[in-house]
């Protein structure tokens, strides 16, 4: 049995997350996980919240309470809206645990000892009015790339363009908004990634079946001017991993933290050796340690496109450049932009709809099928009230849903609720098999190679396929003239109910489960169609199921377009 080692971009602890953070990293990484599993794999799956830095120390200022309260709180609403959205993780953890403390303080210990780290004396921003420096996220300002003038100290969001703080146009504090800054002296260990260079090409075209969308990024930061540089791995602030040369102190570094970009990633890692304390698996260095077995396993990655730059060269560059036989990623799934309504999903400016809120109206399932069958994957997306009202209603309530409700009531009605006898298969069931036989194969195909639009609209194509059947075989009539016919329709039908509920069960899992559960089978992937199909024999008892998707109203559509319209606060 083959093992799959999944991750997926580790969200930042300041605030709930929205839907685009969602389809970008997480989401599809649960629908991976979830299907990998269901095809008998062993899979480790790993997330976290990323608690360093100052987004963790600006939202904790503002919202009144010391940094290590507001990240224990956060964690704990992040981790309940993730299963809320049904994603199957086997450890959520914290970069700010004692393991990714250690870890991190390792690594930072092997790249000195291999001649990777500098100490620099640079210029750093510092404020009058704080009476502090203001490192990275602390800034704010014009973009000199785009012109966006809500760009940060490290990176403009708008261009996804790489920045240092004293690039920004009319740079301001983010803490009081004072520009009454001056620029100082200070010292912070550079990790020197340009030294890596010819490791890194060799790896990065290695990877000719990583998505385009990837490989061009890894390749224009590779090869651009700007691209890869030397990049500090320190800071001035509290809240942070103490910086250490193992278990050595660091002279000269005394009140300085390691830079989040440099700790977050380690998490990863350090996410599984928490894995362990919690009891969820027995051995993390098996699936992390070439030398402990981990040479076996598959490591894939999803996340949006503005972070492969740090998954595709900077932490890759700490990997290589400790000079221990860690497992690197094999795959990288990376996703464009999801936007909202004619602007773009923004966590630092409250537009759209966030998870929270998504839950408050709708079950999971609508949304996940939504996001997932419109992921961004080759090109930016859009999300609007509309196209998801219409979506909704035509593929869940209208496909779906009234397939299995159809059927289910049309059997207790003239057969009762079981299986009923009678009749054998003809040739439109011989050659529904056929053709679900065919499309069963391409949509695993499309599963395997992550190609989730795709998948989604073959998945689709599959539940169209029943209600065709259901409506040209016509029981309803069969049964006035050939009651036996009918029965065999009838049987048919209700066995692709589980067959659906198997294969929608990574899309869709509260729905597929409820399907299951109806028809009083497992909920399993079908390994044969024929097989499964034949899966509820005569006699076997079964409930109609609730309505699985209740329509959306134009009025409900209406009133959340109003109240999603603003900048939530």
């Amino acid at each position: 049995m083959s093992r799959t080692l999944i991750t997926s971009a580790i969200p930042y602890i300041n605030g709930i997350k929205h839907l685009g953070n969602l389809v970008g990293s997480q989401l599809p990484a649960d629908l991976y996980a979830r299907y990998l599993r269901a095809r008998g794999q062993e899979v480790l799956f790993l997330c976290a919240t990323d608690e360093h830095g100052t987004p963790a120390e600006l939202a904790a200022a503002k919202a009144g309470k010391p940094v290590d309260e507001y990240c224990a709180e956060m964690w704990a609403v992040q981790a309940k809206l993730a299963k809320g959205f049904r994603l199957s993780f086997d450890h959520f953890g914290r970069s700010s645990s004692p393991q990714n403390h250690k870890l991190t303080q390792h690594f930072a210990g092997r790249l000195a000892d291999a001649g990777l780290i500098s100490e620099v004396s640079e210029k750093q921003v510092y404020s009058n009015a704080d009476g502090r420096f203001l490192p990275d996220r602390y800034i704010e300002g014009t973009c000199p790339n785009c012109g966006y003038d809500k760009a940060r100290g490290d990176q403009c969001e708008n261009c996804t363009k790489q920045l240092d703080p004293t690039d920004l146009i009319e740079p301001r504090s983010a803490i009081s908004g004072s520009t009454d800054l001056e620029v100082r002296e200070t010292k912070h260990l550079y990790l020197r990634q340009s030294e890596m260079r010819d490791q890194l090409e060799e790896w990065i075209d290695g990877k000719d079946d990583w998505p385009i969308l990837t490989t061009s990024i890894a390749q224009k930061w590779l090869n651009d001017g700007d691209g890869l540089q030397d990049r500090g791995i320190t800071r001035d602030l509290d809240w942070g991993i103490p910086v250490k040369r193992g278990e050595d102190d660091w002279p000269g570094m005394e009140g300085k933290v390691f830079y989040v970009w440099f700790d977050a990633p380690i998490e990863y890692i350090a996410c599984a050796a928490e894995a362990v304390e919690e009891g969820v698996i027995s051995d993390w260095e098996r699936w992390w340690r070439v030398d402990k077995g981990a040479d076996d396993v598959r490591y894939v990655q999803f996340m949006g496109k503005d972070n492969v730059p740090f998954h595709t060269l900077s932490f890759p560059a700490t990997i290589l450049g400790s000079g221990e036989p860690w497992k690197l990623v094999d795959y990288i799934k990376s996703f464009n932009y999801l936007n909202y309504d004619g602007g773009q999903f923004s966590t630092s400016q409250g537009r759209g709809v966030f998870m929270d809120q998504a839950l408050e109206i709708l079950p999971s399932d609508y949304w996940r099928w939504w996001l997932l069958s419109h992921a961004p994957e080759t090109s930016d997306s859009e999300f609007t009230w509309e196209a998801f009202q219409q979506d909704v209603n035509k593929d869940l309530a209208d496909v779906l849903g009234n397939f299995v409700s159809r059927i289910t009531k049309f059997c207790r009605s003239k057969f009762g609720e079981a299986v009923p006898e009678g009749g054998e298969y003809g040739e439109q069931e011989t050659a529904l098999i056929a053709d679900l036989e065919k499309r069963l194969a391409a949509y695993q195909s499309h599963m395997d190679a992550i190609d989730i639009r795709k998948a989604a609209a073959e998945l689709r194509a599959i539940w169209v396929a029943g209600n065709e059947y259901l409506q040209s075989a016509a029981p309803w009539t069969a049964f006035k003239e050939d009651p036996d016919r009918a029965a065999a329709i009838t049987r048919f039908a209700l066995n692709l109910i589980p067959f659906y509920a198997g294969l929608s069960a990574p899309f869709i899992p509260d729905a597929a489960q409820s399907m299951a559960d109806a028809m009083g089978a497992e909920l399993d992937w079908p390994s044969d169609t024929g097989t499964a199909l034949t899966r509820l024999p005569s006699g076997h008892a079964f409930t109609v199921p609730d309505v699985l998707f209740a329509k959306i109203a134009d009025e409900d559509r209406e009133a959340w377009a109003e109240k999603f319209s603003g900048i939530r606060t």
